[in-house]
């Protein structure tokens, strides 16, 4: 996914003069291209993230399209003001590209994981959060509104799916269709939710897209029994399924990171291990689920 981000940020720059690329030295070494060939429109700020947030609003009032790029928590967390006051009070527009997603990084400790972004970002009127799954989904969100005028934050993951289906900006993907329940999934969970649900009789929906949120394909979709399976904390997504079902009955159960210090280390898999996020674990709870 990376690369297809690379690919499509050096597109947009090579393409139009009115766009310009910040770093936060962390991720600058694949594009010293652009540094070299654009230095007044491609920076490496260094690590000031909150500066360069602003910065990057500064370029927007301007009518220049700002790319910023950077790990999850440092760009959520230590710049939330920036992108509060500077981006959606000042109702401008920007991209705002994040590698690390949960815990990619799961060796290198709590300070690189970010499973609260989504739910962080969601407190943000006019916030665009783009989940993608793979790097065809990026492209195709990226190429729907990087350029929309709207603040758009696209969250990567260095574990896409190997599974593809179309991602389209603001709207749900159908997995299978069934009868007994609707599960709801986003960004990398999707091959582990999809193999999970195989041989059930259950609609699964995924979202590359949590804002602006498809609700119409929940309500066409509609179950009783609604299970969440999310790669961020355990809930983000169950207000907005909720309100998307406002007036039918539902009995909703979420599976997610759970809202806790994250102390433990070791690889990706190790800690879906241990968080119960695993094709084994949600298909145990699904079929609990369904039989509860």
């Amino acid at each position: 996914m990376r690369k297809a981000m690379q690919e499509s940020v050096r597109q947009m720059l090579n393409t139009n003069k009115d766009t310009a690329l910040l770093l936060v030295d962390i991720g600058a070494w694949p594009f010293r291209d652009l540094l070299e060939a654009y230095p007044n429109r491609a920076k490496n700020i260094g690590i000031f993230e909150a500066g360069t947030v602003s910065l990057a609003a500064g370029l927007s009032l301007m009518g220049i399209t700002p790319i910023v790029y950077g790990i999850s928590p440092f760009i959520v967390q230590r710049a939330l003001e920036q992108l509060k006051l500077d981006f959606i009070y000042q109702k401008t527009g920007g991209n705002f590209i994040t590698t690390g997603a949960s815990y990619d990084f799961s060796t290198l400790g709590y300070s690189h994981y970010c499973p609260e972004d989504v739910a962080t970002l969601l407190q943000l009127p006019g916030m665009e959060i783009l989940t993608p799954a793979t790097p065809d989904q990026f492209r195709s969100l990226w190429e729907a509104c990087s350029m929309n005028g709207n603040p758009s934050y696209f969250r990567m993951t260095d574990h896409p799916s190997t599974r593809n289906p179309a991602a389209i900006f603001g709207k749900a993907s159908i997995l299978q269709e069934g009868k007994k329940a609707l599960v709801i999934t986003a960004a990398e969970l999707l091959d582990t939710v999809a193999d999970a649900c195989q041989g059930e009789d259950v609609t699964v929906l995924h979202y590359s897209t949590i804002t602006p949120f498809d609700q119409e394909t929940i309500r066409r979709q509609y179950r009783e029994r609604v299970l969440i399976c999310e790669p961020f904390y355990q809930g983000t997504m169950a207000p907005l399924v909720l309100d998307a079902l406002q007036g039918h009955p539902v009995l909703l159960r979420s599976l997610g990171v759970p809202r806790e210090v994250l102390r433990t280390y070791g690889t990706k898999a190790e800690k879906d291990l241990h968080l119960g996020l695993t094709k084994e674990s949600i298909s145990r709870t699904l079929r609990e689920f369904l039989e509860g």
